[in-house]
């Protein structure tokens, strides 16, 4: 036999024996994931959390699935729970989904909507009476989760209902928190919408009065959301606008986001301060793992919803970010993205200075990642072997085999999250929910758009 074919037919059947071993690996990785999405996430939310008496949905969730003790209910909570139902309605093409949505939806316009001032409250009773926190008493952040649940209910419904009361608060935001002149959005409201100006005595732990990344970021995934059902051309222009500030202005050329920021985009920053000063100001500066590999979906989403075609620049953003995370925010020894951390003067490296993992950066960082491997497959960082490893990690440290639903912290650093709530009013599955959902899709190659 000659030497040259017999090498090719070795050739041959090693590359078929491979792609006869990749399916499997890849079957079981979307099994795991379906299961992980439907049996281990949503079904044991709903329909448990429906308060059926007062209307939307229970707060506390305890560790073994009952119904928890406190119950106010805040607006981003709970527009979260009408996306993941809307959301839900269409993946599984079960209408009972839609219900659980539209449960919800009647709570925001008849509980939480303020029909004299406008807007949403931010956080109300079990009964839906308000309550009212200076700084809290209505937020861009807040408003902004809720015009993303009703885009994703009018998507799936086509109530006009929905669409009314997204584009009434849109418009709210546009008269009372848009900057025009600076742009972006002022977070913290007053009842009648006027933005809260910070104090020359307030205290410096505070943020009230600053511009934030989180809002902004939020408004952005929010904007795109509406645009792809109400495609309005002021609600272009702001969609627009968020993604040039988030882009140019907000992330930093080392690849993460700066966070509080003065009403003309300074940063907020304690950097030539002393290590226990910037200790105490931790909130307001520090590098968020989670927000910045966030982010770079956030970006990419609002980017072909505005119809740009080959966005480099986004795209190089988003990469500069993920890279960024990989490189300084995973746990090289056990996996998992940690809380934050800081770089301070004179000194190129980060100091890791918050290493507890929370559920919401693990559950981005699954969904960006695999993202970045469909644009860049053959990257030196690998981003699938990265990808496989951080869902390692959770599966490990995060799911909950016995109960449901995912811990909030990491077991491996936060023993104590076994038996501590699964849901509260900062808690629910919108998170994890999207970005197995969306990693699903990835990897089934569906351009179906839920």
């Amino acid at each position: 036999m000659n030497k040259t074919f017999l090498v090719f037919c070795v050739i041959t059947v090693i590359f078929l024996s491979c792609k006869k071993q990749q399916k499997p690996i890849e079957d079981l990785l979307l099994a795991e994931l379906e299961v992980a999405a439907k049996d281990n996430l949503i079904d044991k939310w709903y329909p448990l959390i429906l308060d059926q008496d007062d209307g939307g949905y229970y707060s506390d969730v305890t560790h073994d699935f009952k119904i928890g003790e406190n119950h106010n209910k805040m607006i981003v909570t709970q527009a979260r729970h009408v996306w993941v139902n809307a959301k839900a309605s269409f993946i599984y093409k079960d209408s009972s989904y839609l219900t659980y949505a539209n449960h919800g939806f009647d709570f925001l316009k008849n509980k939480m909507w303020d029909s004299i001032n406008g807007g949403f409250y931010s956080l109300v009773k079990k009964d839906g009476t308000p309550i009212l926190r200076r700084g809290q008493e209505k937020t861009a952040y807040g408003n902004s989760f809720a015009i993303y649940g009703l885009a994703a209910l009018y998507e799936v419904s086509e109530n006009p209902e929905a669409l009314e009361y997204a584009k009434k608060t849109f418009y709210w935001l546009e008269e009372h928190s848009h900057d025009a002149d600076l742009k972006g959005y002022f977070q913290h409201l007053n009842l009648d919408g006027t933005p809260i100006i910070r104090p020359e005595d307030e205290p410096s732990t505070s943020d009230i009065g600053y511009k934030d990344q989180n809002s902004s970021i939020h408004l952005l995934e929010a904007f795109t959301a509406l645009y792809e059902v109400w495609p309005d051309e002021l609600l272009r222009e702001r969609l627009e606008e968020m993604l040039l500030l988030i882009r140019d202005t907000i992330v930093t050329d080392k690849g993460y986001m700066n966070l509080f920021f003065t009403a003309n985009w300074t940063p907020i920053s304690f950097q030539d301060t002393s290590k226990e000063n910037i200790k105490q100001h931790y909130y307001l500066n520090h590098v968020s793992f989670g927000h910045d590999i966030e982010i770079a979906y956030l970006m990419l989403e609002a980017s072909h919803a505005l119809g740009v075609k080959n966005d480099s620049i986004t795209l190089k953003k988003a990469k500069l970010l993920v890279d960024h995370t990989i490189k300084n925010g995973i746990d090289k020894k056990l996996g998992g993205l940690y809380d934050g951390g800081y770089y301070y003067k004179g000194d190129d490296n980060i100091s890791i200075v918050n290493d507890k993992k929370n559920w919401w950066a693990q559950a981005e960082g699954l969904n960006s990642l695999l993202i970045m491997n469909d644009y860049f497959p053959d990257d030196e960082l690998d981003y699938k072997a990265q990808f496989d490893n951080l869902w390692n990690y959770t599966k490990t440290y995060f799911i909950d085999d016995e109960f449901g639903g995912w811990y909030e912290w990491g077991i491996d650093k936060s023993s104590e999250s076994k038996t501590a709530l699964k849901g509260h009013i900062w808690k629910s599955i919108y998170h994890n929910f999207r970005a197995l959902t969306n990693c699903i899709k990835i990897l089934k190659k569906d351009n179906a758009n839920f």
